[in-house]
C-alpha cells in the first residue's frame, strides 16, 4: 500500500535568494529608517509633554495647598520624601525639583499664551530659560524659537548667553 505524503517542508518554505543590495533595497532601508526615526522622536515629544504636564500639575497643587490649607515650606521636603521611596529609581522628585514645578506653575498660570508652549519643550530646556529669562517677552521668544527649530539644551543656552532676544529686538527697530 502505497502513501501519499504531502508537500515536503523544503517545498513550503519560500525561496531565499540573495538580497540585491542596489538601489531599490537602499531605498527600501533609508525609508525604514527616517520612519524608525520619526516614530521615535514623536514618542518622545509625547512623553515629554506627559512629563511636564504631570510637572505643572504637581507645581499647582503645591501652590493650591499652601494657599488653602496654609501649609508652608517644610510640606515640599516631605513631599519629596514620601514620593522618592514610593516611587525608588524614578528621578524628577527631588525637593529642589518640587520647587521648580511650583515656580513654573507660579510663572506660567496665567499667561495664557506660555503655558501651552511649556509643554512643547523639554524640563530641562524650561528650566533653562525660567532661571535666565527676565520676563514673559523673552520667556516667550525662547520658548517658541525652542520649539520651532528644536534647539538642544547647549544650543539655547548659548543663544542666551548670545543675547538673540535682544538682537532680534534690535533687528526689529532697525
Amino acid at each position: 500500500m502505497a502513501t501519499t505524503k504531502g508537500p515536503s517542508r523544503k517545498e513550503l518554505a519560500p525561496q531565499v535568494r540573495e538580497v540585491d543590495t542596489g538601489g531599490d533595497y537602499q531605498a527600501l532601508l533609508a525609508e525604514v529608517k527616517t520612519h524608525i526615526r520619526s516614530t521615535q522622536y514623536a514618542a518622545l515629544r509625547a512623553v515629554n509633554k506627559a512629563l511636564v504636564g504631570l510637572y505643572w500639575d504637581i507645581g499647582r497643587l503645591i501652590v493650591e495647598r499652601q494657599r488653602d490649607a496654609g501649609w508652608g515650606k517644610a510640606v515640599v521636603a516631605q513631599l519629596a520624601n514620601d514620593l522618592q521611596a514610593d516611587f525608588p529609581g524614578t528621578g524628577g522628585f527631588s525637593a529642589s525639583n518640587l520647587w521648580r514645578m511650583k515656580g513654573l506653575f507660579e510663572t506660567y498660570r496665567g499667561a495664557e499664551k506660555l503655558a501651552p508652549l511649556v509643554r512643547e519643550i523639554g524640563w530641562s530646556h524650561n528650566l533653562i530659560i525660567l532661571e535666565r529669562c527676565k520676563n514673559a517677552q523673552e520667556r516667550e521668544f525662547y520658548l517658541r524659537m525652542t520649539r520651532r527649530f528644536g534647539w538642544s539644551k547647549n544650543v539655547l543656552a548659548h543663544q542666551i548667553d548670545n543675547q538673540s532676544y535682544e538682537k532680534s529686538l534690535l533687528g526689529q527697530t532697525n
